[in-house]
């Protein structure tokens, strides 16, 4: 595997792992990792399938389930290539008054 698909995979496993914990995640991390993902795709390293695919192993590595399971398999329809489909967990809400 290239340096670049090895820095891809590391940039998602952060940016998982963050999300995952409950953390935030620095939108220049996001960000520069799909522009990365782009990158890979116009100098010809790889295609976008197999973007993807590397991606899911991630995913499936820090989540527990592939990406289908988790967004649906359609889910590049909601998030188009490069985007990458991870969203932060739900804070918790707790009413302030009892109506």
């Amino acid at each position: 595997m290239s340096l670049l698909l090895t820095e891809i995979q590391a940039r998602w496993h952060q940016l998982f792992s963050l999300l995952e914990a409950g953390s935030d995640v620095p939108p220049s991390l996001w960000m520069r990792t799909e522009g990365l993902m782009e990158a890979a795709t116009i100098t010809g390293e790889t295609i976008p399938a197999e973007i993807d695919a590397l991606m899911d192993g991630v995913y499936q590595t820090i989540y527990g389930q592939n990406l289908a399971t988790a967004f649906g398999g359609d889910w590049r329809d909601f998030y188009p290539f490069p985007q990458i489909p991870a969203v932060a967990k739900r804070a918790p809400v707790y009413p302030s008054t009892s109506d």
